[in-house]
């Protein structure tokens, strides 16, 4: 299907998606997918989970239609995928990889230190 344009559904402030969000613009794809963000707790989410329900056992962001009828729901699945059609790779991106070593790893490990904390107190 030549007119099928991707659709990328966004959460504000996820890291993951933000990853997804540099590696399109980088690679000049941001332009040529529909995006449907949402703030969490805003009447948009409803609608978003809606549409992605049936799609998925457990709905979580980001998450795209990259295909039609084909779902996926991992930010390195979503971007491995679309730069794809422009024969682009993931490791290829210089902001991206930029983000991957830099605020984007010190998330996950405040993340992880974070979690351990929750288990000790618990």
């Amino acid at each position: 299907m030549a007119d099928f344009t991707p659709t990328l559904y966004l959460k504000d402030k996820c890291p993951f998606c933000f990853k997804v969000r540099i590696a399109l613009v980088e690679a000049g794809l941001f332009d040529k997918v529909n995006v449907r963000e949402f703030v969490p707790g805003d009447d948009e989410e409803a609608a978003i989970r809606e549409t992605l329900a049936p799609h998925f056992e457990k709905v979580t962001f980001p998450a795209a239609e990259v295909a039609p009828g084909k779902f996926v729901a991992d930010s390195d699945g979503i971007t491995a995928q679309l730069l794809a059609t422009v024969g682009k790779k993931p490791e290829d991106m210089t902001a991206l990889g930029a983000y991957l070593r830099g605020p984007f790893a010190s998330i996950m490990t405040l993340y992880k230190e974070n979690s351990e904390l929750k288990k000790q107190l618990a």
